[in-house]
């Protein structure tokens, strides 16, 4: 009999959602399925949007490139407001897709898997916190998707791009004082104390992604290369290998 027709012969890996790999391929591991691709899609436009976002907001706030003629200056300053305000309205189509798949998504997408609201969570958030701190790392839960230090740290940022989104479109309604964005923000001014507390809001958040950025790109590659956990490469194929023989908190 040739495999093909042989009932005992192993059947292939289904196409999708997991990659081409057979469960040969790497001993003791198996392939978990975490993120739709608009998730994915979402991820990266955000995080470029968030890099445009604050180098042009730097220098809106602070135009160190001003050359002292006005047409010059002028023409630098246009550019940079331009790509500031495009960046914005790329990072509120993200929002708007992530808060529908919190509903539509998966269970390592959906809102419940974004905010530690369970007991049980609390108490591995500060295992997770000694595993990071390199106190009694060997008892840190496992997790195939985000652990409940990383719910609460992504939950945090999206309260702080609330903030952000904001405050920046009470200010940009203040460049047409009739049009839809003073109508519809103008009430920020007066709920956060007035127009110099709402760029100072806008400009201390700045700093909190400014913070924030190199540490996630650090703790990605960290998890990458000694935890052997594939964190890095699920946000570009949708999925990683997972150790076989563990038990994770949110299988």
């Amino acid at each position: 009999m040739t495999p093909s027709t042989d009932p005992g012969a192993r059947r292939p890996p289904p196409r999708w959602p997991r990659p081409h790999f057979t469960d040969d391929a790497v001993k003791g591991y198996r392939w978990v399925y975490l993120w739709h691709w608009p998730i994915r899609t979402m991820h990266w436009i955000a995080a470029l949007s968030l890099v445009v976002l604050a180098v042009t907001g730097l220098y809106i706030g602070r135009p160190y490139f001003l050359t002292g003629t006005g047409e010059a200056d002028a023409f630098v300053m246009g550019w940079m407001r331009f790509l500031h305000f495009g960046a914005a309205a790329a990072l509120v189509a993200t929002a708007i897709i992530r808060i529908y798949w919190l509903a539509a998504g998966n269970k390592f997408e959906r809102w419940n898997a974004l905010i530690p609201w369970r007991p049980r969570e609390w108490t591995n958030l500060i295992r997770m916190v000694k595993f990071y701190l390199l106190v009694h790392p060997e008892r840190a839960p496992h997790y195939l998707g985000h652990n409940p230090l990383q719910q609460l740290s992504y939950a945090g940022l999206y309260a702080v791009a609330g903030l952000q989104v904001v405050t920046g479109f009470a200010m940009y309604g203040l460049a047409n004082p009739g049009g839809i964005f003073a109508d519809g923000f103008g009430w920020v001014s007066g709920v956060l104390g007035g127009w110099p507390m709402v760029r100072v809001l806008h400009h201390v958040a700045t700093w909190v992604f400014v913070i924030f950025i190199p540490i996630h790109v650090y703790l990605a590659i960290r998890s990458d290369l000694l935890e052997r956990t594939g964190t890095l490469s699920s946000i570009v194929s949708g999925g990683r290998f997972v150790r076989a023989d563990l038990t994770y908190e949110d299988d």
